[in-house]
């Protein structure tokens, strides 16, 4: 049967029901087969040019089969009959398995289609074009040169990601889905003499074609160059241990990266994470209450189902300090028990769903950000979070891109310079307030399932000791 090249449609049916008999002919007790189309570009403004565009496509499948609690995963770009039974015949030889033509099988066929995408056929057309997105990220680096001073490096960048998946499985997992997620983002390099300073801002979105034009360049360039000019002759922290307030949006990060991860199965798996035998157990102040999800509309971690066709749902990971839920995809379920939460995510075909985050953030409390600072005689407000890197088991270190010394209760003096050091499981009981002004971040996201679109988010939290490291 001749297939549509542009879309996986229920023309693709009968040959996917075909592969999936072959597998459990040959005694597999379930086959997975992730199929992908992608258009990807990328766009980069430096100064008042337009540096680099980069186009990408991609098509292909990747196949993964179970037996017990072992599986195999192969992808390919080959997608005809001959090249999907191939990848097939050699997901099952690593479990020692092989095609039998016997004619029984304990598979019935698939089910009708749940098809997400049919609303969402006209996305790729709607989103902005090259020259669209050229001429909106040089007005917006043309803009960092009005509000700017010492400006060394304007750049502003743009990244259109389209995806089609059809996910069809021997349990009858049936489902097509188009996502699309575009992000830009401005950041400059602010220089005077010995003195320096560098700060961006990236806003992103799932769902949303015409998003780009709707940006607003002259906020966010101002914000970025407000910011740069104050840090640019900021003094430098003195390190130590003190209480930190962290800002909501980015702020997120550091719950997501040292406490986020490792809640997730795969942490499990590996023997990882401190949470393991926690379940149901204060690991948390009393005053937090995290959450993964992925309805939010827009958020860049949202989608209509997850990489192994399960609808996406939201997930309470921690209630009021004690530990719920944990973050499950299908393997997650097989080999520890805990139930699937619609989390199966990868970044391509060439990748075998895991456990990943989607929109993860610490849930407002009943303070205000103004109460936070108010409670602190001394310590560090931490308006934005930089680069970081975290352990195996939560140990992390972030560099805060923008801080401030808080003194008697108020802001004083910006300060650069500070890192902040922990683990999770020690800092999470000292996070003590949180306020009631919870926002939204888009980031990225890498593991074990490669790079994939992320929300961090928290409101202004109060921690009540952390290390934090300076000159």
């Amino acid at each position: 049967m001749a297939l549509k090249e542009e879309s996986f449609d229920s023309n693709w049916q009968p040959k996917l029901e075909s592969l999936l008999w072959r597998g459990r002919t040959a005694g597999a007790d379930l086959i997975e087969i992730f199929l992908e189309n992608t258009d990807h570009l990328g766009v980069l403004a430096e100064q008042d040019t337009i540096t680099s565009v980069n186009p990408s496509f991609s098509r292909g499948a990747g196949i993964r089969v179970f037996l017990g609690e072992r599986d195999g995963f192969v992808s390919t770009n080959d997608l005809s009959e001959s090249g999907l039974n191939l990848a097939l015949e050699q997901a099952l030889s690593m479990l020692g398995l092989q095609p039998n033509e016997a004619d029984y099988s304990s598979f019935d066929g698939l089910p009708k289609l749940r098809d997400f995408a049919i609303a969402k056929i006209q996305w790729l057309n709607s989103c902005p074009q090259l020259k669209q997105a050229s001429e909106r990220l040089l007005y917006g680096t043309n803009l960092l040169d009005n509000y700017g001073t010492h400006l060394q490096v304007r750049r502003g960048s743009y990244a259109r990601d389209w995806q089609e998946v059809l996910v069809a499985a021997s349990d009858g997992t049936y489902a097509r889905d188009i996502r699309l997620n575009q992000s830009m983002g401005l950041n400059v390099l602010a220089t005077d003499g010995q003195h320096r300073s560098s700060i961006g801002r990236r806003y992103g979105t799932s769902g949303r074609p015409e998003e780009l034009l709707e940006w607003d360049a002259e906020t966010c360039a101002r914000e970025v160059c407000e910011s740069a000019g104050t840090m640019l002759y900021a003094d430098y922290v003195e390190a130590g241990q003190m209480p930190v307030v962290l800002a909501n949006r980015f702020g997120g990060v550091i719950f997501h990266e040292a406490c986020g991860h490792l809640l997730e199965t795969t942490q499990i798996e590996r023997g990882t994470t401190p949470f393991s035998e926690k379940l149901n157990q204060p690991i948390a102040h009393e005053a937090v209450t995290a959450i993964d999800e992925g309805l939010t509309d827009g958020a860049f971690g949202s989608f209509c189902m997850d990489d192994e066709g399960m609808e996406a749902q939201r997930t309470v990971l921690i209630e009021n300090g004690v530990l719920k839920r944990f973050i499950s995809d299908r393997a997650g379920e097989l080999r520890t028990g805990h139930k699937r939460t619609g989390s199966g995510r990868r970044q391509a075909h060439t990748f075998a769903a895991a456990s990943r985050m989607r929109n993860t953030y610490i849930a407002a409390g009943p303070h205000t950000p103004d109460g936070l600072i108010s409670s602190i005689e001394r310590g560090l407000y931490c308006k934005s979070m930089g680069g970081g890197s975290v352990g195996p088991t939560g140990q992390f270190n972030f560099a805060v891109e923008e801080g401030y010394l808080i003194e008697q209760g108020a802001l004083s003096k910006p300060l650069k310079g500070a890192t902040l050091i922990g683990e999770a499981k020690e800092v999470m009981p000292r996070i003590s307030m949180c306020a009631n002004d919870l926002e939204l971040a888009a980031g990225f996201c890498g593991s074990v399932s490669g790079n994939i679109f992320v929300t961090v988010g928290q409101p202004h939290i109060k921690v009540d000791s952390i290390t934090v490291g300076g000159r």
